[in-house]
């Protein structure tokens, strides 16, 4: 992966023009680019530099957070007109909850692009799921503040209306989806067993089963226990769906 890491390779087109890989990707080419560099400085970059000059993405996260809930909640009233009221608001928060917006951020690459200061860059900031959701919304509020609400709406309904259709690709809490198919049925018995753990500590994986009425019916690995039981979980489902 190639990474932007100075103010002066944002600019990187033979033309001027900044970022125009991530402009196509986006399907959007921003009249005033400077708004797409505001997206993707952390705050880390501007704290170094400690200048009004480095001013760092958080406002627009702010107004991208809004701007999202609020267009991905119109995508799914027009989508999915027999879902209940409970049912929308659980659907628009696996929607646009960190995990899903990361994973959202990181097929677009944006992590590459980001500017961040020494400490997040030696830490690994540019893959933190944190970092990365927060960087997309602000990406949003820029397409806002560039070309007015259609070409947010449009890119969002364009990003989302896949998942509204199919929820289950961007469930990002299989571990509460497979509690809520297990109950459904009772006097079944639903653990998390810790069956590897290895690597360095700063480095460990873990391997999880989820084991049903003493049968595995799901095996997942992660960097922490909580990721590599919600693999399992997310492979518990589909077998335990199929059963």
């Amino acid at each position: 992966m190639t990474c932007i890491n100075s103010y002066q390779q944002l600019v990187i087109n033979k033309d001027g023009q900044i970022l125009p890989e991530l402009q196509d990707k986006l399907g959007y080419f921003f009249k005033d680019p400077m708004l797409l560099k505001k997206a993707l400085i952390h705050s880390s970059y501007a704290n170094e530099r400690n200048t009004s000059g480095f001013l760092s993405n958080e406002r627009l996260e702010f107004l991208g957070d809004s701007l999202l809930g609020m267009i991905v909640a119109l995508l799914i009233y027009e989508k999915c007109p027999k879902l209940s009221e409970g049912k929308m608001t659980k659907l628009r928060a696996e929607l646009v909850c960190e995990k899903s917006l990361a994973s959202l951020a990181a097929k677009m690459n944006i992590g590459s692009y980001l500017l961040l200061g020494r400490g997040e860059e030696s830490g690994g900031g540019r893959n933190r799921p944190s970092i990365l959701s927060d960087a997309f919304e602000a990406v949003l509020a820029a397409v806002y503040l560039d070309g007015g609400f259609e070409p947010v709406k449009r890119l969002v309904f364009e990003i989302f209306s896949t998942f509204v259709e199919n929820p289950g690709e961007v469930i990002s809490d299989y571990k509460t989806m497979l509690q809520e198919l297990v109950q459904e049925k009772s006097g079944h018995i639903l653990k998390y067993d810790l069956i590897d753990a290895h690597g360095p500590d700063h480095n460990k994986y873990f391997t999880i089963a989820v084991v049903l009425n003493g049968k595995t019916i799901g095996i997942g690995t992660g960097r922490s226990k909580k990721s590599a039981e919600q693999e399992a979980a997310k492979e518990a489902v589909s077998v335990y769906k199929r059963s």
